[in-house]
């Protein structure tokens, strides 16, 4: 009996020795140190020996015990060790190949066309302002001359949120806020979202952006607004394009013009883009009418100016040879990549 506990720790050691995992070494614990191990059960048994063996017994049970639970934690550590240069090896980075790629975004095309409406005519003086996509039927209809019978009004045509407050269909109502916020001489643009009641298709969406264009001063022309325009065609398209205005009617400006330029494919022989005319419908513009200078507070008398309006798909479905104009709404970033 005296010799047994020394023959166990023998048989613990070779047991740690062979252990592969920590579920080994918990075993060979359980074996030998647990409630119902082999060395308790030794310690368990002294009570019918004598005191003189019991007390050798103990003594050699305890050293033992000690031992064990010695060897149990170095083996342990070691399998510890073991494990996590093992993860270490198998999640090892190799630093040295190459990374990889991170797909970077792009601007949105109607924020890229937007952007270089803007810097084309910041470059000829003009600031930049904006107004509400909530708007009231003065600001969009009334104060821009619009008779109460226009068919802009229906419900077919605008979305009303009340009676006196509606989702602008234009960018338009900015002339008014502008002249009533500011004193003439006045140069801005106003770029933003608008909508109608339109049925999406190819060319129609009910929501959909404008760049909005005021000059208001003393002595404004005609000739001052086809300049404006005839500059930023060129700019914008290049510098071959030509324009010329055709009279058209809008009920705030006075004369009224729609202005085409020549094909920038073509240069207005004919192709695909222009449909085969040579020339391409771009914006529309004309002479600020008298009373909406007046709603605004702007002496009549004494000011001029004029105003311009252009559909920004329009001009990047031109630029970029796009068709549809779904595709800018579509959010497909096969389309949008395109444009980086």
């Amino acid at each position: 009996m005296l010799n047994k506990p020394d023959q166990l720790l023998e048989e613990a050691r070779k047991l740690l020795a062979q252990a592969a995992s920590e579920a080994d070494i918990e075993a060979v614990r359980i074996r030998f140190l647990g409630k119902k191990g082999e060395l308790t059960a030794i310690l368990r048994s002294m009570g019918s020996l004598g005191h003189e063996e019991r007390k050798e017994l103990g003594k050699r049970a305890n050293r033992v015990r000690d031992e064990v639970e010695s060897l149990i934690a170095e083996a342990k550590s070691k399998a510890a060790t073991l494990l996590r240069a093992a993860r270490f090896s198998a999640e090892r980075l190799d630093v040295t190949e190459p990374g990889t790629p991170v797909s970077l975004g792009n601007l949105h095309p109607i924020t890229q066309t937007i952007d270089e409406i803007c810097r084309i005519f910041a470059n000829m003086g003009y600031s930049v302002t904006e107004g509400p996509e909530v708007e009231t039927v003065f600001n969009n209809f009334d104060a821009l001359n619009a008779a109460p019978n226009h068919p802009s009004r229906d419900l077919t045509d605008t979305f009303y949120i009340t009676e006196d407050t509606l989702l602008r269909t234009q960018t338009s109502p900015v002339q008014v806020r502008t002249l009533r916020g500011a004193k003439p001489p006045i140069k801005v643009i106003s770029p933003g979202r608008c909508f109608r009641a339109d049925s999406p298709d190819a060319t129609h969406s009910p929501m959909f952006h404008q760049v909005e264009g005021l000059l208001v001063d003393e002595g404004v022309t005609m000739a001052d607004l086809k300049g404006t325009l005839d500059t930023f065609a060129k700019r914008m398209f290049g510098e071959r394009v030509v324009t010329k205005f055709r009279p058209h009617f809008f009920p705030f400006t006075e004369p009224s013009a729609e202005m085409d330029m020549s094909c920038f494919v073509c240069g207005g022989e004919g192709c695909r883009v222009c449909k085969g005319g040579g020339w391409i419908e771009i914006l529309g513009c004309g002479m600020v009418h008298p009373n909406v200078l007046r709603v605004g507070g702007a002496d009549a008398e004494r000011y001029t100016g004029f105003a311009f309006g252009m559909g920004v798909e329009r001009i990047a479905m031109l630029k970029h040879g796009i068709e549809d104009i779904r595709l800018f709404y579509e959010n497909d970033t096969r389309f949008i990549g395109q444009f980086g």
